[in-house]
């Protein structure tokens, strides 16, 4: 008999884990790669838990018998990613109740679990539909276990449940009908999934809004425990939320410096007073308001975007920051059922994907917002942003980093990515970016902008779930302090309540990338295109683990 050694059982241990889970996760396994389970649902009724929550405990019974001193460095790090991930979800379940509180939790994975198979093109288009004409048939059941078990939520969410149930009516009445009429299959399966979505409306509008009485706030008990498990740190909420702030008053007087620049490239006259912070802060806004004046149309966004993506890929080439990924990414026009919350994101595919595939998808606004909204929208996200965002949700932010990340060699790993990390190189990438000249003053200011949507976003996440933050208050912070428009931060202030811990991600995840870099670059013969190649070398670790394999590597 052969007895194995701890890395072995620790490889075997992880080889099962990522097996079973994706089999209990279809709708993840789809998102992942793993195209075995793409026409099911996963559980989600209490037998369902049950069985997730048996599943987790028995790993992590076997995890805590593997002794992890005798583990490899990059293996101690898969297991330590994986016992915070498997006591986080036992956690998230016994205290803060998403089956019961969150109808988003039934929306959301109905439309994670039918976008890629609408919009990716793995497999073909028929096996795409089969897959997707079954999924469909499963939404009944899903929303029949959402009736039974949805007790208080609060009101926000019962009521963005119904924004999110209108857009998936769209798409099961209108959209699935339209693109598969030549697979009759799929608009059968989408119409009996719309009746069944018509009556989820009406329990929502009718059974489940008039008891929605929870509170949006998980207190600070729950808040401290849920970010130390996203975080995956023992991190102080108090002590974060101190920084950021700093952080926000250090930015808004930096910008003061980009403004005159700005002010002077493009001749606005003689300099107002500045000798008060109020002066500042109003000159500040001036600027702002000049660059929103500079605005894409619904018409140009999509070739606004391509055409920012070629100079930014061309500019980390010229500057040879790091390796730009030879896989293919496309700029596309954003489904009308995804858009209305921001302009942009990165759709990339998982890490078991055998083809890669990468949407960089921009949004016109919806078609139905009224004009006012419409420029309001356009002001906001105007051509210097637009840039500052191509850099952050392609190049050289999510989808260069993504790239790396899925040639990292443990699939555990890539399966388990720190969102953290992700966000924070993606926010540290238009630091660095715009530290380069990248778009000059214009871009550096949006950039410098972004840092403080990034710091208010954390105080928002700490002031609403350990606090009392009002609407108000946080309506100040995000309009005054952080000069967003009014339309962007009624759009964060309910984001900010229908989620807890995520907004402190991006700070989070900056900072530590900013305290690894100014360590780096003390050291003697230190190479941009070296430091971010090896830091993008290890996938995408939570950033305490990145601390030690950095510092290993003498970096």
């Amino acid at each position: 008999m052969t007895t194995s050694s701890p890395q072995q059982a620790f490889e075997a241990l992880s080889r099962d884990y990522l097996e079973r889970s994706l089999a209990l996760s279809p709708t993840e396994a789809t998102l992942l790669g793993d195209h075995r389970y793409d026409g099911r649902w996963p559980d989600l009724s209490k037998e369902g838990d049950a069985q997730q929550q048996r599943f987790e405990e028995e790993i992590l019974g076997r995890l805590r018998a593997i002794p992890k001193d005798a583990l490899s460095a990059e293996a101690r790090v898969d297991a330590e990613m994986l016992d915070t991930q498997l006591r986080y979800s036992v956690f998230s379940r016994a205290e803060l109740k998403p089956a019961e509180l969150h109808p988003l939790s039934y929306t959301g994975v109905i439309g994670q679990g039918l976008d890629p198979l609408v919009n990716r093109e793995f497999g073909t288009r028929a096996s795409r539909a089969e897959s997707l004409a079954s999924r469909l048939d499963g939404i009944p059941a899903i929303l029949g276990v959402a009736r039974t078990r949805l007790t208080r939520p609060s009101k926000v969410q019962t009521e963005t449940a119904l924004h999110q149930t209108a857009g998936l009516l769209a798409l099961t009445e209108k959209d699935l009908p339209e693109q598969f009429k030549d697979l009759p299959a799929v608009p059968a399966a989408a119409a009996r999934a719309a009746a069944s979505l018509r009556q989820f409306q009406t329990f929502l509008k009718e059974e489940l809004l008039p008891r929605s009485d929870g509170s949006f706030r998980i207190g600070r008990e729950r808040f401290t425990a849920k970010l130390r498990f996203v975080l995956d740190d023992q991190v102080d909420p108090d002590a974060l939320a101190r920084s950021a702030r700093a952080l926000l008053d250090r930015t808004q007087e930096a910008m003061v410096d980009t403004a005159k620049e700005v002010w002077a490239e493009d001749r606005l006259g003689a300099l107002p007073p500045l000798g008060t912070a109020e002066q500042r802060r109003a000159f500040v806004r001036r600027v702002l308001d000049h660059l929103a004046k500079q605005t894409p149309t619904s018409q140009s966004i999509l070739g606004d975007s391509r055409g920012w993506l070629e100079k930014a890929t061309a500019f980390v080439r010229s500057k040879d920051l790091v390796r730009v990924p030879d896989e293919p990414l496309k700029v596309v026009e954003m489904p009308e059922y995804r858009r209305g919350v921001g302009v942009a994101y990165c759709d990339s595919s998982g890490p078991l994907e055998p083809k890669p595939e990468t949407f960089f998808a921009i949004s016109p606004p919806p078609s139905d917002w009224a004009p006012a909204r419409v420029q309001s929208f356009f002001r906001e996200y105007n051509q210097s942003m637009l840039a500052d965002l191509t850099v952050h949700e392609a190049m050289p932010g999510h989808y260069l980093q993504i790239m790396h990340s899925n040639t990292y060699p443990s699939k555990l790993r890539a399966v388990l990515g720190s969102g953290p990390f992700v966000e924070g190189w993606a926010v540290y990438s238009e630091w660095l970016m715009a530290s380069k000249s990248f778009g000059g003053a214009k871009v550096k200011l949006q950039q410098q902008k972004m840092i403080l949507r990034t710091t208010a976003n954390a105080l928002l996440d700490h002031g609403i779930h350990t606090g009392d933050m009002d609407e108000r208050q946080a309506m100040d912070l995000m309009t005054r302090d952080a000069f967003q428009e009014e339309g962007e931060a009624a759009g964060k202030w309910n984001r900010a309540r229908l989620t807890s811990a995520q907004l402190t991600t991006y700070f989070f995840g900056f900072q530590e990338m900013m305290k690894l870099r100014e360590a780096a670059q003390t050291r003697p013969g230190f190479s941009e295109r070296v430091y971010h190649d090896r830091l993008l070398s290890h996938g995408s670790p939570g950033l305490r683990y990145l601390r030690q394999l950095m510092a290993a590597q003498g970096g």
